[in-house]
């Protein structure tokens, strides 16, 4: 993979005084922290999401892999482009997180989505590989542990995904499991998903979550969903009835001062899941695939899913699309009671 050439868009240092955009301290101070010893920003933040941090409106972070790694063209620039728009609606202002020209962005331009959208060979950017492709001036789609981490570097508390990284199956042997895991656990944002990915092993995933202390809520259900389908056959604990109560519940998180992030499980609508009894065989094949192909790593979640989705006949898109959607309109409805419980200002117009 060669670097791609690094444009001066990107990379343009804001001057550190406090609560400049582009600057990236501590999170919501604007503190120059972030910057390195020659002034250009190590991570920037766009203006909107600076004044919307400052002001205490609603915003929620997206990441990019969903559109440079999980769908296809054209449909995924389609995805990235209608998730600002439904939030936006909302009155919530997008954050949408990638790596443009070796810039770890908050708040990606739409200029910038679409070229991410349309390049190939991209990086699939964890939080272990932020300081490489910045060095090498690469661009790259974030990972939920990448964009977990920058965007609570950047001041946002929210952030709407479609399904989590846990752990593989084998994993007692390959040790492998997802770097979310760990960055969830010392990373204090609240992450709205589907679950975790349905490929995955999801009970020794929820294992790892109690272990690591990261609280795991059902939104208005304790059956754990499995990101294709509703219900993985996994209990949970916990449930909250409304955006309110899940805002409370990441305020008293905040109080207490605990570093892990809150895990808030979002069900697709069970008229739109795939039908269960079908999905256990179609992993069977996949997985029995990817072990005859010897892909394993961080390349095996795109290729099991590329498989389900060709299994599928193009059905398992149209679940992650849905997926996608209601834990974008969920992310924003407890971005505004968050907004709300802090007296924040008035969530931003419609098409702001």
């Amino acid at each position: 993979m060669t670097g791609l050439p690094r444009s001066t868009a990107g990379t343009a240092g804001i001057p550190s005084t406090a609560g400049a955009p582009g600057t990236a301290g501590a999170p919501g101070t604007g503190s120059a922290t972030g910057t390195t010893t020659s002034g250009t920003a190590a991570i920037r933040i766009s203006e909107e999401v600076v004044q919307a941090v400052a002001d205490g409106r609603p915003v929620v972070a997206l990441e990019s892999t969903i559109f440079t790694h999980g769908l296809p063209r054209p449909r995924n620039l389609a995805v990235a482009l209608e998730a600002e728009e439904q939030l936006r609606g909302a009155g919530v202002v997008p954050a949408t997180i990638g790596v443009h020209s070796g810039v770890p962005t908050v708040g990606l331009s739409a200029e910038q989505i679409t070229e991410l959208a349309a390049t190939d060979g991209l990086d699939k950017v964890s939080l272990r590989d932020l300081p490489v492709v910045a060095a090498l001036g690469r661009h790259g789609g974030t990972t939920v542990a990448a964009t977990a981490f920058l965007a609570h570097r950047a001041g946002v508390r929210v952030f709407s995904t479609g399904g989590l990284g846990g752990v593989h199956f084998g994993a007692s042997e390959s040790f492998d499991e997802s770097a979310d895991l760990t960055t969830l656990a010392a990373t204090p944002v609240t992450v709205i998903s589907a679950g975790v990915k349905s490929i995955l092993d999801i009970r020794a995933t929820l294992e790892r979550f109690e272990t690591l202390n990261i609280p795991v809520i059902g939104y208005r259900t304790t059956k754990y969903p499995g990101f294709y389908v509703t219900d993985s056959g996994h209990e949970i604990n916990f449930a909250v009835r409304s955006p309110e109560e899940a805002a409370a519940v990441i305020d008293a998180r905040d109080r207490l001062d605990l570093p892990q992030a809150v895990l808030v499980a979002n069900p697709v609508d069970p008229a739109k899941q795939l039908p269960p009894e079908e999905l256990d065989g179609i992993l069977a094949r996949a997985r029995a695939e990817a072990e005859r192909r010897g892909i394993t790593g961080n390349a095996s979640t795109p290729f099991l899913l590329d498989h389900i989705q060709r299994d599928t006949g193009g059905r398992s898109l149209e679940v992650n699309v849905e997926v996608y959607r209601g834990n974008v309109r969920l992310g924003g409805e407890i971005a505004v009671a968050l907004a709300a419980r802090a007296g924040g200002s008035a969530p931003a117009s419609t098409g702001a």
